[in-house]
Order: C-alpha cells, then sequence, then structure tokens
C-alpha cells in the first residue's frame, strides 16, 4: 500500500494493562483517506481498546501510531483532528440541539499570526464568531437531516435522532477522521438498518475517513470499504466485505461473518476432500491427508432428490422465509443449513451436492481431535457418527454438582432436576496426546489403520482412519508403520464434551 495513501498508521502497536492483561498484540494496519474500516469482533477482542489509542485516549504500551505519517502516539486527543461518537452518545441533555453541536465551537480557539505590544510577530488565538459557529452547525445539522430541529430539547428525541446529533456534534469541528465506537447498539433492530444506511450516506457527503466498531457482521458487510476481523486482540484478516465473505482465511472468520456450515475434513487426493461421509471435489490443493477445515455457504448447498447428489440427507426444519425456505438437513448426526426456493417437507429424504468452486478450504490449527456430530446414549456412552464408535463418557462434566442415578439421567443435587441426555447431540474433543495406541487390538474402544506419519522432533504424530472411515490424530513417542492396524484408547477422564442445546431442553418431566 503507498504509504501517501494513508491516513492512520498503526505500527507494530501493543496495550497490556497494569494488571498484565494483554488487549492488543502487534497490531499493524494502514488505513486510507477517505476510507471506511470497520474494526469487526466479539466482545473483548480489543477493537474498542484499538479505537482508543488512535483517539489518544490510552496510550499504546509500545509500537506507534501515525496520522498522516507523523507521530501522535503520546499527542494528548485535543491535538489530534480525530472526533469519536460514543456508544451512549454522552449529550448535555440540559441543552437544546443546537447548542449540543455547537459545545465544542464555542470553546474553540483558532491560531492566527498577530503582533505583541512592542509590535513583534505572535501566534495569538481567538474565538469563532457566532456568525460562523452559526454556519457550521447549520451544515453538520443539514448532512444529518436534522436542519429544523435545532430549538429541540435532547431529551424529547427519538434514539435515532439523538444519535444524529451526536455525529452532528463530531463532524461539526470538520476532523479527519472520525472515530465511532458502536455507536447503533442502543437502537432497536429497524432503526438501525436505517441508521446504516445513512451512516453510508454521511461518509460519501463527507469524503473523511471512518473507523467504525462492532460486533455486528450486518453492520460491518453493509458499510464498509475495509473490514478487519479482530480475535484476542490480534488481526485475523483484512478485506473487502466480498472478499472477507467468500474467501475467509480460516473457520473463525468464517464462522463470524454470515451463516456457514464448518466441518472437519481430510484431503484423499489432487483438489479432494472427505467431509459429511462423503468425497467432493474442490479447487483448493493440500497435501494428501492433511486435517482441515472446510466452510460451506448455506447458499451454496445444492438440494437434489435422493440418489442424484454427493450425500444422503433428511430435512430436519423448515423455515418460510418469504423468497426463500431454511433447512436443516441431517446427514447423518451432522447438521447443514441450506436455502431453497423448493418446497421439501420435515422428514423427506433428499441428496446433497457443493460445486468445487464453493467449498473453501482452509488451514486447520491442530490443537485436538474434535467430532461435531458426536450424541449420547444416555447409558453413559458418547458416539461418533452412527453407531459404530462409541467411549464410555463422564457425563457429570455438563453440570457442576451433578451425579447419575441409577436410571442414567443426570441429577442437578442442588435443585433435584433430572435430565435424560439420550440422543442429545454434543461436541467431542479428545487432546492429541490423550489418545493411546495399542498393538493387542483387543484393549481398545475401536481399531484403525495408520494412514500418515510425521516425527515432530521429540514425538510422532499419527493419523489413524477407521473402518467407519472416521479420523484420530494421535500424539506419541511411540513408533508405529504406515500401514500398521492399531487399536484405540481413551480414558473417559480425557473425554470433553459440550451439548449443542442448552442442558434446560433435557428436563425430565416428572
Amino acid at each position: 500500500m503507498d504509504a501517501d495513501s494513508l491516513i492512520i498508521s498503526l505500527e507494530h502497536v501493543r496495550k497490556e494493562f497494569d494488571d498484565g492483561f494483554v488487549a492488543v498484540e502487534d497490531f499493524h494496519l494502514g488505513i486510507k483517506r477517505g476510507e471506511f474500516v470497520t474494526l469487526l469482533g466479539p466482545s473483548g477482542c480489543g477493537k474498542t481498546t484499538t479505537l482508543r489509542m488512535i483517539a489518544g485516549f490510552s496510550i499504546p504500551s509500545s509500537g506507534r501510531i501515525l496520522l498522516n505519517g507523523e507521530d501522535i502516539t503520546n499527542l494528548p486527543p485535543y491535538k489530534r483532528p480525530v472526533n469519536t461518537v460514543f456508544q451512549h452518545y454522552a449529550l448535555f441533555p440540559n441543552l437544546d440541539v443546537y447548542e449540543n453541536v455547537a459545545f465544542g465551537l464555542k470553546n474553540k480557539r483558532i491560531p492566527y499570526e498577530g503582533k505583541d505590544w512592542r509590535g513583534r510577530s505572535k501566534t495569538k488565538y481567538r474565538k469563532l464568531s457566532p456568525e460562523v459557529i452559526d454556519e457550521k452547525v447549520a451544515k453538520a445539522l443539514k448532512i444529518v437531516d436534522l436542519e429544523d430541529m435545532e430549538d429541540r430539547d435532547v431529551s424529547s428525541l427519538s434514539g435515532g435522532q439523538q444519535q444524529r446529533v451526536a455525529i452532528a456534534r463530531a463532524i461539526v469541528n470538520e476532523p479527519q477522521v472520525l472515530l465511532l465506537d458502536e455507536p447503533l447498539s442502543a437502537l432497536d433492530r429497524k432503526m438501525r438498518k436505517d441508521m446504516q444506511l445513512e451512516l453510508k450516506e454521511m461518509h460519501r457527503k463527507l469524503g473523511i475517513t471512518f473507523i467504525y466498531v462492532t460486533h455486528d457482521q450486518e453492520e460491518a458487510l453493509s458499510m464498509s470499504d475495509t473490514i478487519v476481523v479482530m480475535k484476542d486482540g490480534a488481526i485475523e484478516q483484512v478485506g473487502s466485505p466480498e472478499k472477507i465473505y467468500n474467501e475467509p482465511v480460516n473457520a473463525y472468520v468464517a464462522d463470524f461473518i454470515g451463516e456457514s456450515n464448518i466441518y472437519n475434513a481430510t484431503m484423499v487426493g489432487d483438489k479432494s476432500v472427505r467431509f459429511l461421509g462423503g468425497v467432493f471435489a474442490c479447487v483448493d490443493d493440500f497435501p494428501l491427508n492433511e486435517k482441515v477445515d472446510v466452510v460451506v455457504r448455506p447458499e451454496d448447498v445444492q438440494i437434489f432428490e435422493p440418489g442424484k447428489g454427493k450425500v444422503e440427507a433428511k430435512v430436519a426444519t423448515k423455515v418460510f422465509k418469504g423468497e426463500m425456505y431454511q433447512y436443516v438437513l441431517l446427514v447423518g448426526k451432522a447438521e447443514v443449513l441450506c436455502r431453497s426456493t423448493e418446497s421439501y417437507e420435515v422428514g423427506e429424504k433428499v441428496s446433497i451436492s457443493v460445486l468445487p468452486k464453493n467449498i473453501q478450504v482452509m488451514h486447520k490449527e491442530l490443537t485436538e481431535n474434535e467430532y461435531l456430530d458426536a450424541w449420547l446414549d444416555g447409558k453413559g456412552k458418547v458416539y461418533i457418527g452412527e453407531e459404530d464408535i462409541s467411549f464410555p463418557v463422564d457425563v457429570t462434566q455438563l453440570l457442576k454438582g451433578s451425579e447419575v442415578d441409577e436410571d442414567g439421567y443426570l441429577v442437578d443435587k442442588k435443585s433435584g432436576l433430572r435430565y435424560d441426555l439420550k440422543d442429545a447431540d454434543v461436541r467431542l474433543t479428545i487432546p492429541l496426546d490423550k489418545i493411546e495406541l495399542e498393538d493387542d487390538l483387543s484393549k481398545g474402544e475401536c481399531r484403525g489403520r495408520i494412514i500418515s506419519a510425521v516425527w515432530l522432533g521429540d514425538h510422532y504424530q499419527y493419523l489413524v482412519r477407521t473402518e467407519e472411515e472416521e479420523d484420530f490424530v494421535a500424539d506419541t513417542p511411540y513408533q508405529w508403520n504406515v500401514g500398521d492396524e492399531v487399536a484405540i484408547h481413551v480414558d473417559p477422564q480425557h473425554l470433553h464434551i459440550r451439548l449443542r442445546k442448552e442442558l434446560s431442553n433435557y428436563v425430565l418431566e416428572e
């Protein structure tokens, strides 16, 4: 990016608070003049802290912030050509609309060249004239469509009108950069949508740089020129809304931007990936047998009659959305969210497929084995997929202070409530180093064949595939050969489960 086109540059910015919490880590970003940039992420990801550092309300622990190429890292807020619109508008309730917008102008001092009593040149400061203030306030109110409300009490305004007053107060000082910290969060859904369009139009009229903070991906997609997706104080991806949505760099971004189907998958050939129990052609090339994440957007799932698609499915839910239907299909125990203009009935059997260009294959950060299609049998076992692979599991991990009664129900010892977890869908995870491989095939809960082996310096990492084509990745210091058949055992204490629905859905009616 051309440095001359940048208005804001954050160079390896880090912010650590006194308690040792690191809110922002190695943040490196360039923002172009006139751009609408959105910092997007969940609560606690560091986006507001980043905005406060640009505004000057918080000083970085390290790194630099440049404005037009000049270092403003330690410059106080009032010396920066930057204004902020806060989540809570902070309007003066005792002042009318005009006075709220004019407040900063009436306290502003502008420099001019004068002379001292000896006739020597000296920089002096003077207030803006009432005529200039009137002109600037009128212009700002016109931009936010409040030109007829100068005399209104701010307490009598709607939430959207108060939001416009806050924006007018910020832009009346003609800042080079406008910072907006979740400014629409207090508005209802309809007003938020209306204000999104108005903010985009204000940005076009003003032609200045907007830096917007939100956790709402719809806001980010509808308003931004550039989206910066954040996680744990760091940048995950920077790009246009189209790029972020269509080409997410990882499962986190895909899940955060729009609705997505995300599956564990394995590369099984040249541009060929296996997920949902089927093998699909794709456009991404990864090494053979590499574990990957696959993302499929709901609108990209194709629904056919049984036998015509790649994998068979059944309609689990159907919701009419006006122009189309939204379905949840079941492929075994795995859910597939999809949309179609065709009408299918709940319980109807179908098949599905996905075009290669619509399958996003991404590197997987492999830290554990994860199974999203796992379920409980209500008798102390967790199953993966259908009914072929199971492990004994401690279900009391789902509720602190619980026990399992003689009928197999989970019991809250404090409230006495009982929960029937039969067929409850769960997310199962197993640490890589907690999977034990055995030569004795009678010792494990299931068995498989070693597909690949990699030496990682102090241990081997094996990919073991069962007859049911489920994959287990195991880290162990012991050596096996590719092609060896082994038993797979996991101690119940290392099986971690999390319900896919709230526990309250499984309360046993007495």
